[in-house]
């Protein structure tokens, strides 16, 4: 993971852990002229760090959303010990989430150079699979929200058939510019508290008034058991099953009462082979905004009936703000940390229940829990839905 909280993983999960917010006032731009003056950026510090991932001239085709997703997949590669020379490589693949390469009026201001290869949305894509010699399915998702979850689900689907045996999936994004913040502001659906910006993001909360902007990237290796085993890797976590669903309602809004959201969880027990007695906790799109939080809270209720009031369900967004495209990917790698070692991270700023929302959200502080079996939400724009269920790793149980 690269968030606001971290630019690796173990940083942000300790972050996280300790309900750390990663909202501020926004420095990449002057925001003055913006409704919405704070966001989720990435730490100071990126930049300098990512250098040493790319030569000079690499960094020339790049935006910082290509940057982003190039060096946040190569920790993942270097973290899980994997070697692809040792693999078929038309056996390995690449599938990321990108809703598109933030080729804004920031990279502009900067460069116009290279304008074709930064905005080209499968060019994080290629790049790894040029960088590692992987010759299989390579390609981009753009589903808004749940971009990275659909990456997930299609990378599942490439080692499940047996096309693949490893398969790189993930996403990355940033909509820090000007012009990004404003077409947001144009949807009302930006927080604008600005004068608290470590508060503006509280999900569930009666006093939300829309989500907050996050910039990130997500990497996970997908693996085969049988591959996994052979080579001995650190096992994090089982993906059991997903199911991928389109309400074909609005371009905004989710279906009334959650409708689309129930179906979306619902399929994704039953293709993972489970009941929903089976799922433990539930990490959740969680927005901040008043109409998501609402839907998914129903949905939640509708599905799992009088159990919904004893499954906890968290929202990361409320310290790392809304990732877009590569929230799907982040919230699944904190839901196998999570089911790995036993605690669930805050929904930090619930300090004011909504009556409407009264289900377990953990608030505001982590908790220690045995999870065996978690679902990560992501719940899109355009009706794009997904639910990936996770399970303990079969090595650990």
């Amino acid at each position: 993971m690269i968030t606001a909280l971290g630019l690796n993983y173990q940083t942000c999960w300790e972050n996280l852990k300790n309900g750390q917010s990663g909202v501020k006032k926004i420095t990449l731009f002057d925001p003055e002229d913006n409704e919405t003056r704070i966001a989720a950026q990435l730490p100071d510090g990126f930049e300098e760090y990512a250098r040493g991932y790319y030569t000079r001239r690499l960094k020339q085709q790049m935006t910082r959303v290509t940057r982003m997703a190039y060096v946040c997949a190569i920790n993942a590669v270097n973290n899980s010990r994997i070697d692809f020379n040792m693999f078929d490589p038309l056996r390995v693949g690449v599938i990321l989430g990108i809703v598109d390469t933030g080729y804004n009026s920031l990279e502009q201001e900067e460069s116009e150079d290279n304008r074709i290869l930064k905005s080209m949305n499968n060019a994080p894509c290629a790049l790894l699979s040029i960088k590692y010699k992987i010759e299989g399915p390579c390609f981009p998702v753009s589903t808004a929200c749940s971009s990275s979850g659909y990456a997930i689900g299609l990378g599942y689907d490439l080692i499940d058939n047996n096309r693949c045996d490893a398969v790189i999936v993930g996403g990355a994004d940033s909509t820090l510019s000007p012009e990004q913040v404003r077409g947001f502001n144009e949807l009302y659906a930006l927080s604008v508290n600005n004068p608290e910006p470590e508060k503006a993001s509280c999900p569930f909360s009666r006093e939300r008034d829309g989500f907050v902007i996050g910039e990130g990237a997500g990497m996970l290796i997908l693996e085969s058991e049988e591959s996994a085993l052979k080579r001995n890797a650190e096992i994090y976590g089982e993906i059991a099953g997903y199911a991928m669903t389109t309400e074909a309602y609005n371009l905004l809004s989710p279906k009334k009462d959650g409708e689309g959201m129930v179906r979306t969880m619902e399929l994704a027990v039953k293709n993972a082979g489970m009941t929903v007695n089976d799922i433990d906790y539930i990490n959740a799109h969680g927005t901040s905004t008043f109409l998501n939080d609402l839907c998914e809270t129903m949905a939640i209720k509708a599905l799992f009936k009088e159990r919904a009031y004893s499954i906890p369900v968290t929202s990361s967004k409320s310290m790392i703000g809304h990732t877009i495209g590569a929230a799907g990917a982040i919230e699944s790698i904190i839901t196998a940390l999570s089911i790995k070692e036993g605690i669930l991270t805050p929904t930090i700023n619930l300090e004011f229940n909504d009556p409407e929302l009264d289900l377990d959200y953990v608030p505001c502080k982590a908790r220690k829990q045995v999870i065996n079996t978690g679902l990560s939400n992501s719940f899109a724009f355009g009706g794009h839905n997904v639910s990936i269920v996770i399970k303990k790793a079969f090595r650990n149980l």
